[in-house]
């Protein structure tokens, strides 16, 4: 009976335990990683409230796109090896140590609203409980049939490796929970038995996440239908080109056309990137993005590589889980914004992406 009272007690205590460990990097973050707000004497060229965006949001968007670089790094993992390559590990503690860092910088440009905070620890424990499931299951019975199979992938295996890399795409411009995930589950399930063992898992392991996903995804889509998606445009100012040569960029639509530049809206997310890349490269400026005079970038360097002189501040330097290149987070001006995407492409290396607001 006392046995049958211990096991049974430590069966209760399992979940508390894993609860408490879910939750023990949100609470460092929250009492560990603040920072005194600095003055901000900037007035805004774009001065109408509903176009205008919290400066600390910035930073605060990136949580959000360290699982979008994680599934990049999953796809990449993909192209020549297993599942169980991928350090799912060291990509869940990147997410927290940037989170902290990003954490401080926002705090002295005005800080986080309560939501936005409970927002980034849903996500973030979130892609803990998922990166911590897949690497307990990838790294023992993943790994096992991996290798009872060999080096020649399963059709199962390639059905995989295309939806990752699909995934990953998708994920740079459109939320998670709008992907179609049911017609990969049918590819799954369509591709042809040549190694039984392998091929059987992979239907089951891959078939019940994804289907998980899709009902996770109905209930957050629900959430965001009560709560309302998003703005997905945003406003800048830009200087050094006219109002028509603006207005035949694709997804540019021009606004006003004043003293202090031109008055654009763009689409956001991957897309606001690569706009602002060509803007620059055909001699524009870029003066002021939803009313704010600083931004996030992020670069890719080469590994442990040396960087000097590079604008604004360095606010953390994270490894590509899945690459041999490193990330840099910068806060820059928007003074240097422009001469900062004229000096490098969009490229790895170079310059991987603006974070909007």
């Amino acid at each position: 009976m006392r046995r049958l009272l211990k096991i049974i007690g430590w069966l209760l205590a399992f979940p508390v335990v894993v609860i408490l460990l879910l939750l023990s990097p949100v609470a460092y973050v929250e009492t560990a990683c603040h920072a005194d707000p600095e003055p901000d004497s900037y007035k805004p060229l774009i001065s109408e409230p509903e176009f205008r965006r919290p400066e600390a949001n910035t930073y605060l968007t990136y949580p959000e796109w360290h699982i979008v670089y994680a599934y990049d790094g999953l796809a990449e993992t993909l192209k020549t090896g297993d599942e169980y390559g991928f350090d799912y590990i060291s990509s869940v503690r990147d997410f927290w140590a940037a989170d902290c860092a990003l954490t401080r910088i926002a705090d002295r440009h005005g800080g986080a609203d309560s939501q936005t905070r409970m927002m980034i620890a849903t996500i973030g424990v979130s892609f803990t409980l998922e990166m911590g499931l897949k690497a307990a299951y990838e790294e023992t019975v993943g790994r096992a049939l991996a290798l009872w199979r060999g080096s020649e992938k399963t059709p199962q295996d390639i059905v995989a490796r295309e939806m990752a890399i699909d995934y990953a795409a998708f994920l740079r411009q459109t939320p998670w929970y709008k992907y179609p995930f049911q017609p990969w589950i049918d590819r799954l399930w369509a591709a042809s038995m040549e190694e039984a063992m392998r091929g059987w898992e992979r239907r089951l392991a891959l078939g019940g996440e994804w289907r998980t996903k899709i009902a996770y995804a109905g209930m957050i889509a629900g959430a965001v239908a009560a709560t309302g998606e998003a703005k997905l445009t945003i406003r800048s100012v830009i200087s050094g080109l006219p109002a028509n040569t603006l207005s035949v960029i694709p997804d540019v639509s021009v606004i006003s056309d004043g003293a202090d530049g031109v008055l654009i809206e763009t689409p956001r997310y991957d897309r606001f990137t690569h706009i602002l890349a060509e803007i620059t490269r055909a001699g524009g400026t870029i003066r002021e993005i939803a009313g704010n005079d600083e931004i996030m970038v992020s670069l890719i360097v080469p590994s442990g590589s040396v960087q000097n002189d590079l604008p604004g501040e360095v606010i953390t330097r994270l490894a590509r889980a899945g690459f041999a290149s490193d990330r840099l987070l910068l806060s820059v001006d928007m003074a240097d914004l422009s001469l900062l995407l004229r000096d490098r492409q969009i490229a790895d290396p170079g310059l991987e992406h603006i974070f909007d607001f």
